[in-house]
């Protein structure tokens, strides 16, 4: 289950059991039509044989805690921020995830191609079991080491550049080279290359690369020259590197509190702009644990109204990243929770076994 986080879940403390029930009961009706909720609806959806009248007062109660909350003067009631945390805090029954999806996640990602391909693909099926947006943070570069460079003519300054990360993980990269180099200058410059960067993280091959050597370059021979020229572009590219991958934003447009122009222009803002995502990701990473931020928990006035489930993964016991779901407050908890974090667990798995 979800670990808090500061966040105040005490509002049911001094409530007895009806209370839970017809909060229970708003919040899954809410889930299910995203309409305020009625005193006739909770009657009949909690099970309480109470009256119209006692579940009003009830519901007035709530409303003082924070609890709940009517968006017009007529209408029903609805959860707050507050509400839904004690929903997800204490009273949601997570259910597993079917056959059926952990069947197509075991499909899906079984892949043989490069990592960020894999994280993509894994974004795109959360995003496809949720109708919501799947993200998955890519692995911080300073816990991949880089093993080996080799390099391939393609054409007249066409370079592919093919970079062997933990021993067993290739990335390919094209590049556009200066000029045009022979197999043989392509391969003497990589074995140089592959002795200067073997068992270094990609930090440290920017900084030995593209500072020290560089200032030597006007000393250096052919050779040297042309090994600077090829880490320079490989390198150049690996700055501009993706930090997560997010799949099916469009689909929130699907859910009518976020589909307003002004809302959907501020989320895409956001994604666009990736900052705030990324300090989020961050956040939930260095927690280590499953986390659930609801509307402004996360702090950050584009996500009000959204809620935002992330699970860590990991390879051999150190957390590389977050995955998870973006969508309306009102998602359905009990099976969006089970789903994210089997799928970092099944990620997580997939990466030890190709290391």
């Amino acid at each position: 289950m979800p670990r808090k986080r500061n966040r105040d879940s005490d509002g049911l403390v001094d409530v007895g059991e009806r209370e839970k029930k017809l909060l229970r009961a708003l919040v899954d009706s809410y889930i299910k039509d995203g309409q305020p909720v009625g005193s006739k609806a909770l009657a009949r959806d909690s099970g309480l044989d109470i009256s119209s009248a006692t579940i009003r007062s009830i519901m007035s109660d709530l409303d003082a805690l924070g609890l709940v909350c009517s968006p017009h003067t007529s209408a029903g009631r609805i959860p707050t921020t507050r509400g839904f945390r004690v929903f997800v805090d204490g009273m949601v029954t997570v259910k597993p995830p079917s056959l059926q999806d952990i069947e197509n996640l075991k499909f899906k990602l079984n892949l043989n191609g490069a990592v960020e391909d894999l994280l993509g693909t894994v974004s795109s099926t959360l995003s496809e079991a949720t109708n919501m947006a799947g993200v998955v943070m890519l692995p911080h570069r300073e816990h991949v080491a880089l093993r080996r460079i080799e390099f391939m003519r393609l054409s007249e300054k066409r370079v592919l550049a093919i970079l062997v990360i933990n021993d067993h993980q290739v990335e390919n990269r094209v590049i556009e080279t200066m000029r045009d180099y022979s197999s043989i200058e392509l391969q003497e410059a990589a074995n140089f290359l592959s002795e200067v960067v073997a068992g270094r993280d990609l930090s440290q091959v920017r900084q030995h690369l593209l500072t020290d050597m560089v200032k030597t370059k006007e000393s250096v021979g052919q050779m040297m020259q042309t090994a600077i020229e090829m880490a320079d572009k490989v390198f150049e590219e690996k700055k501009s590197d993706k930090e997560y991958v997010l799949s099916g934003q469009t689909n929130l447009m699907n859910f009518s509190e976020l589909a307003t122009l002004d809302k959907m222009r501020s989320l895409f803002d956001v994604f666009n702009a990736k900052r705030d995502v990324l300090h989020l990701l961050d956040e939930c990473m260095a927690a280590q644990s499953m986390q659930v931020f609801i509307g402004e928990e996360s702090g950050f006035s584009a996500f009000e109204g959204c809620s935002i489930v992330t699970s860590p993964y990991e390879v051999d016991g150190k957390i590389l990243g977050v995955l998870g779901v973006i969508g309306p407050t009102r998602m359905a908890y009990e099976r969006v929770i089970p789903l994210v974090d089997v799928t970092a667990k099944m990620l997580g798995t997939i990466l030890n076994q190709r290391n």
